[in-house]
């Protein structure tokens, strides 16, 4: 297993794996991502804020990164900590607990980076992501209804949101 950078190249697998999320969300009647525009993606891999987790030869897994989410976080948003977004699975790969590696990944990010927090959200209330991201460390903070979602991706606007966070282990 291999964690880097997306690049370039990796763009419409990412689309792909985007699109299947949705279809998955869709599925379980939640609130599901809106097609994102390809320019941010573009943006994320060339700010190297694109992710992936790499198993023989193949993408397992994406996601995106960002050290400032103000509009989620709002005054905590202050607290150095890194942001994950759009974690998406490889059909092939899923039940492979690869949000682990992701989480352990995060850590090493935070302490190379002195960054005190490993923060995730997620739009609606969906006890299934609230027990699985409780266990692999994060704290359920709550839900809480954006003022303000006209620069947020669609899906923000549809409901509240769940906020997690997770102190790193040093």
């Amino acid at each position: 297993m291999l964690i880097k950078n997306s690049d370039i190249s990796d763009i419409d697998v990412i689309f792909e794996y985007y699109r299947v999320a949705t279809e998955y969300m869709k599925s379980k009647n939640q609130v599901f991502w809106p097609e994102f525009p390809r320019e941010l993606i573009r943006s994320e891999i060339q700010e190297n804020r694109q992710w992936k987790i790499i198993i023989d030869d193949q993408i397992a897994c994406i996601w995106a990164t960002t050290l400032n989410d103000e509009m989620i976080w709002g005054e905590k948003n202050s607290e150095p900590s890194v942001y994950i977004h759009r974690i998406a699975t490889n059909p092939d790969f899923r039940g492979q607990n690869l949000v682990k590696n992701i989480v352990h990944w995060a850590d090493k990010y935070c302490i190379r980076n002195e960054l005190k927090y490993v923060r995730l959200d997620t739009v609606g209330l969906n006890k299934g992501l609230i027990n699985h991201y409780g266990k692999f460390g994060f704290d359920f903070l709550g839900t809480q209804k954006l003022e303000n979602t006209s620069e947020l991706p669609a899906h923000y606007g549809q409901g509240d949101v769940c906020l997690f966070q997770r102190e790193v282990e040093r």
